[in-house]
């Protein structure tokens, strides 16, 4: 999946309900992903994000992403969707500190509920916070926009995703910039627990790479009001993917 992961957002127990009041939501976790990405050698990239969400109402979403990251490889491979910038090194190293900062909104454009459809348009900017020269990002600001689909057929909900993705170069290197999608589904078992899988898509970053295509699977269990767990694994096949990954989230909401 794109960093930062559909799954740190806890879509399994997607809310359709207008909200009485403003909500506020804290998730954390740890995931973990490993691939070569065209290279000789793995790399390893561990992902801590501190995601904050504010749900004003049931229109306007605004979020924050703060991670720290670790990555272990030789070099070239930040942790951005795994964009690979081409400074390689002849040994392994490990590297880690504050990741890029995501700050997003969200609006909920369309809402048919007697049809159980909904369309959200989203924009996020993605600041140069992580270390260029450490090899944690590619020291420039990113800005996308989205927009997703969501349409329930009783305990079965279809979600779609479509986006632009603007990059900033990095010195010496010329990224493209990118179309993106996610398809998918969620179905609830019951008031507590929900299944579902994605299939992540998105265009070559560079002439030189290929598209990311990413499979992932994932379990969601809401223990009260407050407190949701989501765990999920991935795997990917072509270059530019993920050979396999895994995470684990937890979410509080006031």
């Amino acid at each position: 999946m794109l960093y930062p992961r559909a799954g740190l957002i806890i879509i399994s127990c997607i809310s359709l309900t207008a909200l009485a009041d403003p909500r506020l939501t804290f998730t954390s976790g740890l995931d973990y992903s490993s691939g070569t990405y065209g290279q000789s050698e793995k790399t390893r990239i561990t992902y801590v994000p501190l995601i904050t969400k504010f749900e004003l109402d049931d229109r306007w979403t605004f979020k924050a992403v703060v991670p720290w990251l670790r990555i272990d490889g030789p070099g070239g491979v930040t942790a951005d969707s795994r964009i690979t910038t081409g400074t390689t090194t002849n040994r392994r190293t490990t590297e880690s500190g504050l990741g890029d900062i995501v700050l997003g909104t969200t609006y909920s454009a369309l809402q048919l509920d007697a049809q159980k459809l909904y369309v959200d348009v989203g924009a996020k900017i993605k600041l140069p916070t992580a270390s260029e020269r450490n090899g944690l990002g590619t020291g420039k600001t990113d800005y996308t926009l989205s927009t997703d689909i969501y349409k329930t057929f009783d305990r079965f909900t279809l979600l779609g995703t479509i986006g632009y993705k603007v990059l900033g170069d990095p010195s010496g290197i010329s990224l493209n910039n990118v179309w993106f999608s996610t398809v998918g589904g969620v179905y609830k078992l019951d008031d507590q627990n929900g299944v579902g899988a994605t299939l992540d898509l998105r265009q070559a970053t560079t002439n030189q790479s290929t598209g990311l295509r990413e499979y992932s699977v994932f379990y969601s269990h809401k223990f009260n009001q407050s407190y949701k767990l989501q765990t999920y694994i991935v795997a990917g096949d072509t270059t530019s993917s993920v050979d396999v990954g895994a995470g684990a989230m937890l979410a509080v909401q006031w």
